[in-house]
């Protein structure tokens, strides 16, 4: 028998720890021809997906596959992710998570093997700029994710709403 990874073991931890701490995990996908996801979001074979409650449906974290349906521009996916496609989970609002190590693009996804030896590998992310920090990449909640992560210029002021808080800030998409 085959020893199973512990990469789906530590996804699974961490997206807990995320909604235990109130954070809002996000996981950096490779995307390749196994992969199920909006293609047009998809940038340098590369998107970002943000896996909180409130963001997705039928959330499934297994052990080949995290699967769950999430809206895009108001339109309904159906995601389907090979566990070894995944290249981190994070929080988004402090970057802190963990990145795994993935081979170079190919048609096929790894097999469970080659994840036991990438997530052995695995280092922590800290909060510091990376190539897995959440950038202008479309994900299922981004009005929400620009309302807590990006912090506007100072010429920029949100919106006041009258309400006690303030108003909510407003994603800027640079190109």
């Amino acid at each position: 028998m085959q020893e199973i990874s512990t990469k789906p073991y530590l996804l699974r931890a961490l997206y807990e720890w995320c909604t235990d701490n109130g954070y809002t995990p996000h996981i950096a996908v490779r995307v390749d021809n196994q992969t199920r996801v909006p293609r047009q979001f998809v940038r340098d074979n590369e998107i970002v997906l943000n896996i909180s409650f409130e963001a997705t449906s039928q959330l499934q974290m297994g052990n080949e596959w995290v699967e769950f349906s999430a809206r895009f521009s108001g339109k309904s996916h159906k995601i389907e992710v090979p566990v070894a496609n995944i290249l981190a989970i994070y929080a988004r609002e402090n970057g802190q998570g963990m990145a795994f190590p993935v081979e170079s693009t190919g048609g096929e996804a790894q097999d469970s093997g080659a994840d036991a030896e990438a997530v052995e590998s695995a280092q922590p992310v800290e909060p510091v700029a990376s190539p897995v920090a959440p950038r202008a990449v479309e994900s299922p909640s981004v009005a929400d994710a620009a309302a807590k992560a990006d912090r506007a210029p100072e010429g920029d002021q949100p919106d006041d709403d009258g309400s006690k808080g303030g108003g909510r800030a407003r994603l800027k998409i640079v190109k």
